[in-house]
């Protein structure tokens, strides 16, 4: 029972942050129809500097905001010289620009910080167990990254439906030409959203740079997960975002936690070692075709 409780804390964790990478993704997509394949190197840019800050200040604490900070103004950067010149472009202009961003990023990278990962640790006061219940330890800065997940899902629900930012994103998302017609700044209104999302992806890439690799590349493999998640979700849904990043995450995890011990019941053990990760990948997909197949605009695809 330990390790079932574990691996779904582990799925939970990598869930929420997948919802920060997809709920900036499909705020984008659902009300800009803005296609950002560029997304997941604003992930790779936050971790980066928030290795190189934590480096050159040695406190993980100051690091994280400042992270943030440097990655939106990145964002508000990539925005103004080249997203806004994509709005009125079709889907294929937009994947072709922003496909040459994560070419020129990955490069940029080499160039800034060599091709070798960078090491990023977490906090001495995070290293080691917290004792949840009874008997039951569990990583304390992986609490971190669930709480963290779950302030921003919260906060991000809130300035959605809860404020009136959020009115005027909800008014450009049904209807562009009659919110500017009724004086909402269409320009700023993007602009904001795509800073707003280039923030989530610098505190995703920020506090997984301590569990996964910080290297060149790693916001790809992390970006086609994030577009699962949005189709499983509903484009342009937070709720949806949230649900389908849980669902992912969960299904990722257990998978490979599970899937080669229930395979090394018939099989060897090399084999299922490997066949077992790679059956958990396909899970995914397979669980998307099958949201897909009963309900073909997502599981929420109400926008908001």
């Amino acid at each position: 029972m330990q390790l079932i409780a574990e691996q779904l804390l582990n799925g939970l964790q990598f869930g929420l942050m997948l919802f920060l990478l997809a709920a900036g993704l499909t705020l984008v997509f659902g009300i800009m129809d803005l296609m950002n394949l560029a997304h997941g190197s604003l992930y790779m840019i936050g971790a980066y500097l928030m290795a190189t800050i934590a480096a050159a200040t040695g406190n993980f604490w100051l690091a994280l905001p400042l992270a943030i900070v440097c990655t939106a103004l990145v964002g508000l950067l990539l925005e103004r010289s080249l997203v806004r010149h994509l709005y009125h472009r079709d889907h294929l202009a937009q994947v072709l620009a922003t496909c040459a961003v994560i070419l020129i990023a990955d490069d940029r990278v080499k160039m800034i910080w060599g091709p070798a990962p960078l090491m990023l640790n977490a906090p001495p006061s995070l290293a080691g167990p917290v004792e949840l219940v009874l008997g039951f330890y569990y990583p304390a800065y992986r609490l971190l990254i669930i709480g963290v997940g779950l302030l921003c899902a919260v906060g991000l629900y809130l300035l959605v439906t809860r404020t009136r930012a959020g009115m005027l994103v909800r008014a450009g998302a049904s209807n562009r030409e009659m919110a500017a017609v009724m004086g909402v700044r269409v320009s700023r209104l993007f602009a904001a959203i795509f800073v707003l999302g280039a923030a989530l992806c610098a505190v995703a890439g920020a506090l997984l740079g301590p569990v996964l690799a910080v290297e060149v590349g790693m916001g790809e493999n992390i970006l086609i997960l994030a577009l699962v998640v949005i189709v499983i979700g509903g484009i342009g849904s937070i709720r949806g975002a949230l649900v389908g990043a849980l669902l992912v995450g969960i299904v990722d995890t257990a998978g490979r936690a599970f899937l080669p011990t229930l395979l090394n019941a018939f099989l060897p053990l090399n084999v299922a070692a490997n066949l077992g990760p790679a059956l958990a990948a396909i899970a995914i997909y397979v669980l998307m075709a099958a949201v897909l197949f009963f309900k073909p605009s997502g599981l929420f695809p109400a926008r908001g």
